[in-house]
């Protein structure tokens, strides 16, 4: 169905212009409605009614829940959204989609159930009530959330103007540095020896400032980059909140005056369905379960490996390209669209993880020996660029970013950093064995974190903003849990090593709602899950195997 847009749909409790007196000759603006006479009356005409028959109860606009449902919401309602002269008459059951004549004849002539409307109303639940106290729920967690992405912009914005500031201090250090060393080599000698050493002084120090040009000042920009990036983002994501929160608002108000007219109530049921589902999507709680519709095999192997490949993370660009990690070969891949590989980056390390940041650029976890650092990429015109790095203090294992904000865990702890690389917090540990915190990934709002602890606990682990446990999950059928993705809509995806299989969790972490794939469709020791929303496919990669396995969904 499409997304309802009631923007240009006014209604409040004191604008009843759409009510016409049923008996003033003026046409006037209805003030009561009598029930018994099924009329609308203004303040003039309800004297005459009241004194004729005054056993009638007449109801004001303080009681408009008991008027009729007024033309322009009745219009609205039946109003079909891809035909907008035409009225809602039937029901697709195979889509749960509203539908006029037309739709009906051209779009669901193929669907095995499409009833009318008026052949619903004593079959179909019609829980307004329920639907109104949902909509009143689901209004206070988008506000709550737009109010959340706002500040995150606040904090992202502060976070490079910090930054920055240091960069520049630390280049006024170094030059200072220099001029104080240089200053204290230059007293008592000779003014030829005093010349060179002020020479000497000029070319380290413009050294340095050319260093912070070429460097530093590039580093600077592309944060601010990255910055500008993912504000916008936020940008429009704050902009769906406020066009959802318009739209349920006035959905809420409808419902509450809607009456007792079935099949309205009916078509505003299921459009409060819709539209209720629309907003859990964008709050990153789709309950909405992914059903594999095909398979395909691709090879990622390239001539200059070595060994098997073995993919460890997959991480799927919003153009359909796709990045894996290749463990054994020591190489970051980059897979067009058709899953062919057309770059690659040699890492240092190995490479154990993938997060995206902006639409063309990643973050890789490399891990080994004392090597432990996170690694910046940008996919420029079907090559990979090497960015910035930074080092770290622990093993780099899993990473995962949300607004700015880069979660990386180091096998037993999982920590918070900045983009530059200055650690905030340590949100997570459990040391009762080497690897409880393996891999991490992050819900679309940033409220929820989840970890895997995997290799002997075989648990997935749900923790809130703060690093709070709010769920652990365990099924006998998940052993070993390795790869892991949450997707836009906040469905999970985890992958189970040792049980062969790919699940889908709810977006709570307790429960299993599908199993996706097992070893019957190929999946041996998946490591890695990702689900690109361009090809609505979700895509695995398998230790010591140079096959992805890529499943269509819908």
């Amino acid at each position: 169905m499409a997304d309802l847009s009631m923007s240009s749909l006014a209604i409040g409790s004191d604008e009843v212009e759409d009510f016409i007196c049923s008996s003033c000759k003026e046409q006037a603006n209805a003030d009561f409605y009598c029930k018994t006479c099924l009329k609308l009356y203004c303040w003039k005409c309800i004297l005459l009614h009241d004194k004729w028959f005054k056993k009638h109860s007449a109801y004001g606009r303080h009681e408009m829940n008991k008027w009729p449902v007024s033309k322009q919401v009745e219009e609205f309602l039946l109003k079909c959204e891809a035909n907008k002269d035409e009225k809602i008459e039937m029901l697709c059951d195979d889509h749960s989609q509203l539908c006029c004549t037309k739709c009906a004849f051209n779009n669901h002539s193929q669907c095995s159930k499409v009833t009318p409307i008026n052949e619903l109303t004593n079959t179909q639940p019609t829980d307004l009530q329920g639907l109104s106290v949902e909509l009143e729920t689901v209004l206070g967690e988008i506000k709550s959330l737009q109010i959340s992405q706002e500040a995150s912009v606040e904090s992202l914005q502060k976070t490079y103007k910090e930054h920055r500031a240091d960069m520049i201090e630390q280049m006024r250090g170094n030059v200072n540095t220099n001029l104080d060393t240089c200053g204290y080599n230059c007293v008592g000698t000779s003014g030829k020896i005093e010349q060179y050493l002020k020479d000497d002084m000029c070319r380290s120090v413009l050294s340095i400032l050319n260093e912070f040009d070429n460097i530093t000042l590039k580093e600077l920009n592309k944060m601010k980059d990255e910055v500008i990036s993912i504000k916008g983002s936020v940008t429009s994501f704050i902009h769906k909140c406020t066009s959802l929160h318009s739209d349920l608002l006035q959905l809420l108000e409808i419902v509450q005056k809607i009456g007792d007219n079935k099949e309205l109530c009916l078509i505003a049921s299921i459009k409060c369905k819709h539209i209720i589902q629309q907003a859990l999507t964008l709050l990153g709680k789709s309950g909405k379960v992914f059903k594999v519709q095909g398979k395909s095999e691709h090879n990622a192997r390239i001539t200059s490996d070595s060994k098997t490949c073995w993919i460890p993370a997959v991480c799927a660009l919003p153009d359909g390209q796709v990045l894996v990690a290749d463990y054994n070969n020591n190489k970051v891949k980059l897979l067009n669209q058709q899953y062919q590989v057309v770059s690659h980056w040699d890492v240092n390390a190995r490479p154990f993880d993938i997060c995206l940041i902006t639409p063309s650029e990643v973050a890789v976890a490399v891990n080994n020996g004392n090597i432990h650092e996170v690694q910046f990429i940008t996919v420029n015109q079907g090559k990979l660029v090497s960015g910035r790095k930074f080092q770290l203090q622990h093993e780099c294992r899993g990473i995962g970013h949300h607004q700015g904000d880069l979660f990386v865990t180091s096998g037993q702890e999982l920590y918070k950093y900045t983009l530059s690389g200055k650690l905030i917090c340590r949100l997570y540990e459990d040391r009762s064995l080497k690897y409880t915190v393996d891999k991490c990934a992050v819900s679309p709002t940033g409220d929820r974190l989840y970890i895997t602890s995997g290799w002997l606990q075989h648990k997935l682990l749900t923790l809130a903003r703060d690093g709070t446990l709010l769920a652990t999950y365990t099924d006998p059928a998940l052993e070993g849990p390795s790869g892991l993705h949450v997707t836009p809509a906040g469905q999970v995806l985890v992958c189970g090593y040792h049980s062969d299989t790919v699940q889908q969790l709810g977006w709570e972490g307790e429960s299993k709602l599908a199993t996706l794939a097992t070893k019957e469709d190929g999946v041996w020791g998946p490591e890695s899950v990702c689900y690109s929303s361009t090809t609505s496919s979700i895509i695995v990669g398998l230790l010591k195997d140079d096959t992805i396995l890529v499943f269509r969904v819908e």
